[in-house]
């Protein structure tokens, strides 16, 4: 199996053991960067990892930040793709019976080692259970179809949509990150 793997700058000494571990494992791993230590922004690995799986370029894929929270919102915009953030191997195991997810997003701050390493064997040799399931995970799908099609029919993409107050985005401040 094909698995995409990137991280941000705080998951970036996980990453390289991820990697590693998905070797030993029978898998294929795709390094999707970073390629150092240097802070980055999230968004840009968690798309590339996203892309892969909703082109079918890659079987899965695994993302790895502060939280793993960040990384799941980013790949989660991309169609077919079903990101989960997992903290235990129960919840990976889940994702992959029930939901059929196919990236999985850790936290480099709050999963230690050895839990890591079982929540990644857990969701990759856990198959999809099917039966009821998969027609939800149909119904996930339609909707998300339905979803592309009001956008492309409306001619605006949501960023471009008015948003409520309590949506509005905050300014970008471009000051340097600390963590």
């Amino acid at each position: 199996m094909k698995v995409a793997i990137a991280s941000d700058h705080r998951g970036y000494e996980i990453k390289q053991r991820v990697v590693e571990l998905v070797r030993q494992l029978g898998h294929e791993p795709i390094d999707m960067g970073p390629f150092s230590p240097e802070s980055v922004d999230y968004p840009e690995f968690g798309a590339k990892v996203a892309r892969s799986v909703s082109n079918g370029e890659v079987d899965r894929g695994i993302l790895i930040c502060g939280t793993g929270l960040g990384m799941c919102i980013v790949a989660n915009k991309f169609p077919g793709v079903r990101a989960v953030s997992c903290h235990d191997e129960l919840t990976a195991a889940m994702s992959r019976r029930h939901n059929d997810a196919n990236v999985l997003c850790l936290s480099a701050d709050l999963v230690g080692e050895q839990l890591l390493q079982r929540m990644i064997e857990t969701w990759l040799t856990t198959e999809f259970e099917g039966g009821r399931h998969a027609r939800r995970v149909r119904e996930i799908a339609e909707l998300e179809k339905q979803v592309c099609e009001s956008i492309c029919e409306s001619g605006h993409a949501p960023s471009e949509r008015p948003q409520r107050p309590e949506q509005t985005i905050p300014p970008v401040d471009d000051e340097p990150d600390e963590g």
